[in-house]
């Protein structure tokens, strides 16, 4: 298993490790990537509409987003190497044999943190779900195209991120937990889903809209 951080891997050596048997990269990763990149689109929506004279009136709502943007961009990357921390923790945790005291408590510990990455992705997609559908009204429309494939990244990166919620809240011994874990991942599923398919339906009538 390679020490290099995940998100540090370039495109073709990322790909191969999550093809390889290697618990990490993993969905979790893979999720927060996508969503880094739909993140990514929306700033580079914004960064070729910025200073256009066309658009000056969006100039202050612009830079802001920018900011946001890359903001969120960076979060979600600081995750992708989050979750392959804690993947590794729990196979550590898992070597241990069965018998062994400590097993039980810590793997419901670390389960309960694997729980935690993947909500964190759904939230920080929930900020990028509001930037792209500013940025979808807002930017040249040259552009509107990627804010359409940002959306539905962050769209499958959503949905992808509550899966690992689902499978480890399940294998958690304290329910009444699991269930508080699902109810936040689905709250953030309610909230966003509906705005990102949204924004790429309304960036799929504008392009359409030539026929």
């Amino acid at each position: 298993m390679s020490s290099q951080q995940p998100s540090q891997l370039s495109c073709s050596d990322f790909a191969a490790a999550l093809a390889a048997r290697e618990p990490v990269p993993g969905g979790g990763g893979t999720a927060a990537l996508a969503a880094a990149l739909g993140a990514a689109l929306c700033s580079m929506a914004g960064a070729f509409t910025l200073g256009k004279k066309r658009y000056a009136a969006y100039e202050e709502d612009l830079s802001r987003m920018l900011l946001q943007a890359e903001e969120i961009r960076l979060r979600l990357l600081g995750l992708v190497d989050e979750d392959a921390r804690g993947v590794r923790e729990l196979m550590e945790v898992f070597a241990l044999p069965k018998d062994d005291p400590r097993r039980v408590a810590e793997l419901e510990r670390l389960m309960v943190a694997a729980c935690g990455s993947p909500l964190a992705v759904m939230g920080e997609v929930a900020r990028a779900s509001l930037l792209l559908e500013e940025m979808g009204q807002k930017c040249s429309t040259l552009l509107v195209s990627d804010v359409g494939c940002g959306a539905q990244l962050c769209r499958a990166a959503l949905e992808a991120a509550s899966l690992n919620v689902l499978v480890n809240a399940r294998a958690l011994s304290d329910r009444e937990r699991a269930r508080d874990l699902v109810a936040r991942c689905d709250a953030l599923l309610d909230e966003c889903l509906p705005r990102l398919e949204r924004t790429a339906s309304r960036v799929t009538e504008t392009l359409r809209g030539g026929d």
